[in-house]
Order: C-alpha cells, then structure tokens, then sequence
C-alpha cells in the first residue's frame, strides 16, 4: 500500500501562484508514477498532468499547460504541482495519485492509490 498525504494550497487571488506538495508513504520502494487530478463542484474528477518514476516526462491537460509544471523529489517521496498565474476557474479541490504501473496519463481508473485533496480557492 502507499499512502498519498497533499498539503499547500488555500485562498489566492488571481494571478497569483501556489504550490502544492503531495508525499507518499508506505510501500514506496515501487517506481510510482504520479499525477495531479482535479474536481470542481458538479464536476467530474478531471486530470491536470502527470509524471513519471525519474522525473523526467511530464504530460499536461492543455488548459493548463505553460502555467503549472509538476515535478518530484524521489529523496522526499514527493511530488509537487506548481501553479502560476491562476485563474478563478482553477478553483478546485487537489488530488494527488499514484501508479505502480507506469502510468501516469489522464484515466483515473488506472491509478492505484489517491490523496484526500486539498482546496485551492483562486478570487477574482
């Protein structure tokens, strides 16, 4: 099992930029991949980008490509997801999730484990 904890995010105002760190535990000698899901409010979860084991492949959803860049810290058994200039319609809350098969696209249902997310509210 590999336990998936995201912590940052919050209240920001537009424009602005935020962090946000996710740090597995537990089983995490596996070579997990990684990625950033998001879920607005009557939304469905939807993919932000993801990563993978070496950190050296990345793969954005298009609305946010060019402003956030995900990349991890194996030492730290940490992913982050860095956001600049946010927009009110990246309110939502953050999940982190994690595959130990090699994935690291947008299917939800190929990831094995999932964080419990974390909000991150962008004001107008």
């Amino acid at each position: 099992q590999v336990q998936l904890v995201e912590s940052g995010g919050g209240l920001v105002q537009a424009g602005d930029s935020t962090r946000l760190s996710c740090t597995a535990s537990g089983h995490t000698t596996s070579r997990i991949t990684m990625a950033w899901f998001r879920q607005s409010p009557g939304q469905l979860r939807a993919f932000v980008g993801g990563i993978n084991w070496s950190g050296t492949n990345t793969y954005y959803e298009r609305a946010v490509e060019g402003r956030f860049t995900i990349s991890r810290d194996n030492t730290k058994n940490t992913m982050y997801l860095q956001m600049n200039s946010l927009k009110p319609e990246d309110t939502a809350v953050y999940y982190c999730a994690a595959d130990r098969g090699g994935y690291y696209g947008s299917d939800r249902a190929a990831y094995d484990f999932w964080g419990q997310g974390t909000q991150v509210t962008v004001s107008s």
